[in-house]
């Protein structure tokens, strides 16, 4: 008891040296960083699924699996075979440097929109698979790169520079070369392109600029054809497609949709699905009865004799509103179908077919 008794005096002698106002302060900074990581947790639960950090306006997006593509010996034999395909296929990421596309990158999404005056602006994303040391460090010692703040506008009206790690860094452009900008927005992401884009994606990456939402059914379902599909393309209109990219889908196919989505798997036999968002008043049903009825004008290359399938597609039904084609794409239609996307065919090399 006596042991006890002095130990307890011990114990009140020093609380009672405890100075109560760090005492306070160290139960508020506990508090604070318990109800900061609750609220960090529910951002993250709570964020939509449905994302792109792409600007809110983007009207057509092209994302290339380079996973998929390296996997894919068609793919690879006409890389080779057609130089000029790799780069026009991909875009700004092929002047990255310190940076080999085939090698280095997971995905490159390039996202594309057309205002009121026809003006094509172009969005352009680059996922590494190991990370952004070897390119910072070479555009660092590039000495035609100059590193510039992104400036923002913060919410309540204040000008605030964009943290350093989103600074923009921009080469002049020279000769023909126009001006090429690139930006971390992420861990091992990059953003591409002329400076005006560049800019704009990191303030959509900040939260500046109203992102891309993706939601709805037929966008789910293209979500999930990444892993499978080397080359995704999907488009909220489908008549602007004749004018970004060289013609791939049909006037019939094209009249008949709001919104069209492709994904092709470049494997041997090559696989691909179209997703139809069928434009109003039509129906599913009836587009699906004119594709069964008459397949060769509705599922060819426009301006060529060659058709998109070697067998006629298994259709599918979603609704009144949506459909998927399923069929196998021949060897020679697979490959003007890249050029085309690549903008590298000829009307030549078209002919040949």
């Amino acid at each position: 008891m006596d042991l006890q008794l002095k130990h307890q005096a011990e114990l009140a002698q020093l609380s009672s040296q405890i100075d109560k106002q760090e005492l306070r302060k160290f139960y508020f900074s506990a508090f604070s960083v318990l109800v900061l990581l609750a609220i960090t947790l529910l951002v993250v639960f709570q964020s939509p699924r449905g994302r792109e950090w792409l600007p809110q306006e983007t009207d057509t997006i092209l994302s290339i699996n380079a996973d998929q593509f390296e996997r894919a010996n068609l793919a690879k034999r006409w890389r080779d075979a057609k130089p000029k395909l790799w780069p026009g296929l991909i875009g700004p990421a092929a002047s990255v440097p310190g940076l080999n596309p085939s090698r280095d990158t997971a995905r490159i999404t390039r996202a594309l929109t057309t205002n009121e005056n026809g003006e094509t602006k172009e969005f352009n994303l680059v996922q590494t698979r190991r990370g952004l040391a070897k390119v910072i460090r070479t555009v660092a010692d590039d000495k035609n790169f100059r590193r510039r703040p992104v400036s923002t506008v913060c919410p309540f009206g204040n000008d605030s520079p964009a943290p350093s790690r989103l600074a923009r860094l921009r080469r002049a452009g020279y000769s023909r070369k126009p001006d090429f900008a690139l930006a971390r927005v992420g861990p091992a992401t990059l953003a591409v392109g002329a400076p005006e884009e560049v800019d704009e994606l990191v303030l959509v990456r900040l939260g500046m600029k109203p992102d891309l939402k993706i939601t709805g059914q037929l966008f789910d379902r293209f979500q999930a054809l990444d892993h499978e599909s080397a080359l995704r393309l999907i488009s909220r209109d489908p008549p602007d497609l004749s004018r970004i990219f060289h013609p791939i889908f049909s006037r019939e196919l094209i009249d008949a949709s709001q919104l069209i989505g492709l994904a092709v798997n470049l494997q041997n036999p090559v696989k691909a699905r179209i997703l139809i968002k069928v434009n109003a008043p039509k129906n599913a049903a009836d587009v699906a009865r004119d594709l069964r009825t008459n397949p060769d004008q509705w599922l060819r290359l426009p301006d060529s004799p060659l058709l998109l399938y070697s067998q006629p597609p298994e259709i599918q039904t979603q609704g009144n509103s949506n459909l998927e084609l399923r069929f196998t794409m021949p060897e020679d239609s697979a490959r003007l179908l890249l050029e085309r996307l690549a903008k590298t065919d000829t009307p030549a090399a078209v002919a040949a077919y």
